[in-house]
């Protein structure tokens, strides 16, 4: 099976759409060097959010197959010419992926809840003022508020709510986000991580990371839930100066 990526030359472009840059290529290699885990994780449902030109979605239609492996592709963005870029695009590299004009994944939560199997985000990563996000036309693919965090901290807890049990979210951050707080948020919801690619550019230091459902985090996650709601707080530090090892909770 083939491992093109979209080619550069057929990603198609409007002055109001995100074209293809460093931090697009690193979530495309990162997605090519975890190739064959995705390949053998068999998913039936990919999702990228915020598709921009299309090149990404475009990318993992071509490295992991479509018809022959009966792999859907779906795509949003809040960009109504994103959307029309993409399936230019798309269409240019001869596969499909169903195309929705919506912020994140507003209107399908329910619908699409726990079955999506690959999702990949190259979020409004940026640190701007906070009136500058979710503005129309190209600054929405930038433009991500204090830290970079508004967008991302939105789509946490959506992604978490739409990946299935054995799903995959693959998102691109940079340092000025404090990927370990995102690392350490998604862990509270049961979900291991690693860095896929890290890069580096004149202009910012990029990570694409890789989540997924992590049986034993969610277990201890629970149970340190559980103490904390049931055991007062002088006996907490009791257990904790009995048992070193707790401290690794």
């Amino acid at each position: 099976m083939s491992s093109r990526i979209a080619q550069i030359r057929l990603v198609s472009s409007h002055p109001e759409v995100y074209e293809p840059c460093d931090d697009s290529f690193a979530l495309v290699d990162a997605l090519l060097a975890d190739r064959t885990n995705l390949l053998e994780h068999h998913p039936k449902l990919c999702m990228e959010v915020g598709c921009g030109s299309g090149y990404v979605i475009t990318s993992l239609a071509l490295m992991l197959g479509q018809n022959a492996l009966g792999v859907q592709y779906l795509a949003t963005d809040i960009n109504p010419h994103s959307v029309r870029v993409t399936s230019e695009t798309l269409e240019a590299h001869g596969v499909h992926a169903d195309l929705i004009c919506t912020d994140i994944a507003s209107g399908l939560e329910k619908r699409m809840a726990r079955l999506v199997d690959v999702m990949v985000v190259n979020p409004p990563y940026v640190p701007t003022p906070e009136d500058e996000v979710g503005r129309q036309g190209i600054a929405s693919s930038w433009a991500g508020g204090e830290n970079g965090r508004t967008v991302i901290d939105k789509i946490l807890p959506i992604a978490d709510n739409l990946l299935s049990d054995k799903g995959w979210l693959y998102m691109v951050t940079l340092t000025a986000n404090n990927p370990s707080q995102i690392c350490l948020q998604m862990r509270e919801r049961g979900y291991a991580a690693r860095i896929v690619v890290q890069r580096s550019t004149e202009e910012e230091s990029l990570h694409v990371i890789k989540f997924w459902r992590d049986a034993d985090i969610q277990v201890e996650e629970k149970e340190t839930v559980l103490m904390n709601k049931t055991v007062p707080a002088r006996a907490m530090e009791y257990l904790l100066s009995q048992y070193p090892q707790a401290s690794l909770w």
